[in-house]
């Protein structure tokens, strides 16, 4: 028998129905909002399989392309492996989940999200979050503690709750948020350089929205009998606990301020093999149990020496960032290059700089798009000292690539302004903590070396904390092993003005409005310290593009001219491209974006394309050639396919007995404009009446070159990625 739940959430209702499909699940719930739903279950193996001390939650999450009506791209016209948006949104319904879950339960366990329906305005990221709370919460499952998400939005300084698709183009915010009736729990968020009070105020808005959902699940979980899978976690035998610690506990402590990573962690496994080297190898049980020991105590050591003694195990402060050295225009071919080290976390960031068809295109649920700028992380497996394979990029640098893409996102100059495709590349070259925030302050770096005329400067910081009961501590610019047993890993980023994009993750079950506060004005003096170093290095971006990087020119034509231009069968186009080996992108609005590996080419081929589309002018001088002789005067191609008749009455100021005896055909001749016959399509032509003036040709309309630098925003920009629209490219 299924039940229901119904509350009302930003003027809409969402339903969670218990039950009704996904029976062989552990738990199922089928979430609606709008016209959107989502179908979320929740399984797990009843057995632990093979030694675990960690939770082993798999979450995935699939869009059909039936949900919104459509049939997949691609030769075999199915979904194939996940998206990086599924990806993406897979990794935000895990997220708030993970850390809820009891101590001691290592159960496979897996949550499924499916999206059955997609009406494209009410977005499924938070319904995943919602269904995965409800198909655990109402299952067998030992999750116990219900949650609730929202997306906020912020639209003319009004907060909205659960915005529509439609509304997040004109919001400067789009952060989802998940909590519980306690506090929140993770967020996730893009902003346009909004402050942090504000950001702040949404928070506590998403708050009370988010209690509504927690408390409906827990209403009617009241009213059913639901049994809980006992979890009993296994606690190591005291006198072991005890006698270890008696006799490595300084000398870890001493291995745990060793301010090099790699010095500091090999001292740390010499006194844990020595631990081992005295167990036989077949006693697997009190070997995993000694390493548990180990772990625990080095745990409780990075934990009291910040907590008891105020100090981190690196010496510094807890608002003290690491030592930062930049270096840019390091690579000599690339088109901007940074590298960007922070203490032993350094980014090397590369800018490539594309035209038109180097974009990204984008075949989801809604309409094919485009997108312009990207960032691409990578982790490769000597940054932490590690042997492995090189294979495709995973859930974790997809992730941290799309943070650090989102957080400069903002500050990415319109195509109308810079008309390049962007791809940035950061390579990890090293990492102990916040590799994805060094890659947004390198990629920033990247981007000015190459001339690109940003908006605004952004860095970025992840700030840290440490909690037991009311007292905490929070840290600034965290290290991998802060990152690693701390309670909280809030990464920001943001320019002077305002932040740009926020990741919260918490081991914890909430937090508090107080240490948000604390957090976010933390991680903000901490950014500004950032930027200050970025700038002293580079104040702007570089006046000039690289010699190596592609050179690009639009105009705007008569849309009527389109056609011309593009000729028949793409005749005319075809022969631009041919002469001037120059890339053509012509659109049905009339504007023409030319690309080419040099100004020269670029130059040449708008030249042609001004000639096709110049229209005649009434008292205007051309120069032009004799395509056909007649009795009673000659034809004069004056501009491409426009013939006008040059009589034989104003070939000259005196009487002409033969047209024959002035001209000759393929002749060159300068002629003025002196009537024209728009109803007949007639041009009448005079040699007689030039006056002594120096030939020009008519105006073409605008044109803009690729460099120059406009500083204008655009008043939203959440989605970089746009429509593709009706256009023809050579």
């Amino acid at each position: 028998m299924s039940n229901t739940i119904n509350i009302e959430i930003g003027g809409r209702t969402l339903s969670i129905e218990l039950g009704k499909v996904g029976k062989q699940a552990d738990g199922s719930a089928l979430v609606r909002y709008g016209d959107t739903i989502m179908l979320v279950t929740a399984t797990c193996k009843k057995e632990v399989s093979g030694e675990k001390n960690f939770l082993p939650l798999i979450v995935d999450y699939r869009e059909n392309t039936y949900a919104a009506g459509k049939i997949p791209g691609g030769f075999f016209k199915r979904e194939g492996k996940p998206s990086e948006r599924e990806i993406l949104v897979a990794r935000l319904i895990d997220r708030p989940i993970r850390p809820l879950f009891p101590e001691g339960y290592f159960q496979d366990t897996q949550v499924v999200a499916l999206l059955l329906s997609a009406d494209l305005e009410n977005e499924p990221d938070t319904l995943g979050i919602i269904g995965a709370s409800a198909a655990l919460y109402f299952s067998e499952i030992p999750f116990t503690t219900p949650l609730g998400a929202v997306k906020v939005g912020l639209v003319d300084d009004q907060f909205i709750i659960n915005p529509k698709a439609s509304q997040l183009e004109n919001s400067v915010l789009n952060m989802v948020v998940a909590g519980n009736e306690d506090g929140i729990c993770m967020i996730e968020a893009g902003a346009l350089e909004v402050e942090e009070e504000k950001v702040l105020e949404g928070l506590l808005l998403a708050q009370e929205e988010i209690k509504k959902i927690v408390q409906a699940q827990k209403e009617l979980f009241n009213q059913l009998n639901i049994q809980k899978l006992p979890v009993q976690a296994k606690v190591p035998d005291p006198e072991k606990v005890r006698k270890i610690e008696e006799e490595i506990r300084e000398e870890l402590l001493q291995a745990i301020q060793i301010k090099q990573k790699k010095a500091s962690e090999k001292a740390a496994d010499e006194i844990l093999n020595r631990l081992l080297a005295a167990i036989p190898k077949e006693n697997t049980e009190e070997i995993s149990q000694t390493k548990e020991i180990f772990y625990n105590l080095q745990k409780k050591l990075v934990r009291e020496l910040i907590l008891n003694e105020g100090r981190r195990a690196d010496g510094r402060a807890f608002n003290e960032l690491r030592p930062i050295s930049i270096e840019v225009g390091l690579l000599p071919r690339t088109h901007g290059s940074a590298l960007f080290t922070r203490g032993e976390t350094q980014s090397l960031a590369t800018v490539t700089l594309g035209t038109f068809e180097d974009v990204q295109r984008l075949d989801g649920l809604g309409e094919e798009a485009e997108k312009r700028f990207m960032l691409h992380y990578n982790f490769p497996p000597f940054c932490v000292g590690e042997v492995s394979f090189m294979r495709a990029p995973g859930r974790r640098e997809i992730g941290h690539g799309a943070l650090a893409e989102k957080g400069i996102l903002p500050a990415i100059p319109d195509e109308e302004t810079f008309p390049y495709t962007i791809r940035i590349v950061s390579d990890i070259l090293e990492s102990n903590g916040s590799s994805s925030m060094a890659t947004v302050c390198g990629g920033v770096l990247a981007l000015m070396d190459a001339g690109v005329p940003l908006k605004m400067v952004v860095a970025g910081i992840a700030t840290g904390l440490v909690k037991e009961g009311d007292r905490y501590a929070i840290l600034t610019d965290i290290a991998g092993l802060e990152d690693h047993y701390g309670d909280m890993d809030f990464k920001v980023t943001g320019s002077e003005k305002g932040i740009t994009a926020i990741q919260l993750d918490l081991k914890l079950p909430y937090l508090t409005p107080q240490i948000l506060r604390e957090a976010l004005w933390q991680s903000r003096e901490a950014r500004l310290q950032v930027l200050e170093k970025m700038k002293a290095v580079l104040p702007e971006p570089r006046p000039e593009l690289s010699p190596y990087a592609p050179r690009i020119i639009i105009l705007f034509i008569n849309p009527e001219k389109v056609a011309d231009v593009i000729g028949p069968a793409g005749k005319m186009i075809k022969k631009i491209v041919a002469q001037t080996n120059a890339k053509i992108d012509i659109e049905e609005t009339g504007k023409v974006t030319i690309a080419s590996s040099d100004m020269e080419s670029a130059e040449k081929a708008k030249q042609m394309i001004r000639e096709i589309t110049a229209e005649v002018e009434l008292g205007q001088v051309y120069t032009g050639k004799v395509v056909r002789l007649e009795e009673y005067g000659a034809f004069v191609e004056i501009l491409p396919n426009i013939v006008g008749l040059l009589h034989i009455s104003e070939v000259a100021p005196y009487r002409v007995r033969s047209i024959k005896d002035e001209i000759s055909l393929g002749q060159t001749l300068t002629v003025k404009v002196i009537d024209i016959d728009e109803e007949n399509n007639r041009i009448r032509l005079s040699k007689k009446a030039l006056e002594e003036t120096s030939p020009r040709r008519p105006g073409e309309g605008g044109e803009r070159r690729s460099h120059g630098h406009s500083h204008d925003r655009r008043p939203h920009g959440f989605s970089h990625s746009r429509p593709r629209g009706d256009r023809n490219r050579f």
